[in-house]
Formats: structure tokens, C-alpha cells, sequence
């Protein structure tokens, strides 16, 4: 079972990450003071931004990619500001992370 598990977490159809773990990343990185799970905030919530982005062929790099460098315009004008302290890694996660929020 051990070596399944690996292997699908290699081939990208499972995280490395446990759940929890990646709710605890967005904790510590401070992305909970703009965003919830469930309702909207200053941002979109993320099971919303889960829905938008559903079935989207490159997704997760995507938002990784918005998580670091920030962006506006995709939903309304308040800007979402750059977070360069966050590694590519961690950017990574917290975008696969957000994706499976329903």
C-alpha cells in the first residue's frame, strides 16, 4: 500500500500533504486574513475559487504562481498583493490545497 501511495503522490494525483497540514500552511502564511473556506472575505472563499478553476489543465501552477506574485481583475478590483515570502513549494501546496475545498 505504502509503495501505491508513493507512487501516486509522484505522478501527482495525491499530495504529500496531508489536509490539515496545508490549512495549517495557510494559517502560518497569513492567507486566512483574507480568505475563508466557505464565504467570501476580502477575497474569494476558496471553495469558490475551487469551482472557477475546476478541471483546468494547469490550475494548481496557476494559482501557485498568483499566490507569490499577487494579481487583479479575475475577481473584481481589489488586488490580491504578492506574497513573496511564500516558497515556490509552499505556493505549490497551498494551490493544490484550495483546489480540492468544496
Amino acid at each position: 500500500m505504502k509503495l501505491f501511495v508513493a507512487a501516486a503522490v509522484a505522478a501527482g494525483l495525491l499530495s504529500a500533504a496531508p489536509a490539515f497540514a496545508s490549512a495549517d500552511l495557510a494559517k502560518a502564511k497569513n492567507c486566512l486574513a483574507c480568505h475563508t473556506v466557505d464565504k467570501k472575505l476580502v477575497g474569494p472563499a476558496y471553495k469558490d475559487v475551487a469551482a472557477k478553476y475546476a478541471g483546468q489543465a494547469g490550475a494548481a501552477a496557476t494559482l501557485a504562481t498568483k499566490i507569490q506574485k499577487g494579481g487583479v481583475g479575475v475577481w473584481g478590483q481589489i488586488p490580491m498583493p504578492p506574497n513573496p515570502q511564500v516558497s515556490e513549494a509552499d505556493a505549490k501546496t497551498l494551490a493544490e490545497w484550495v483546489l480540492t475545498q468544496k
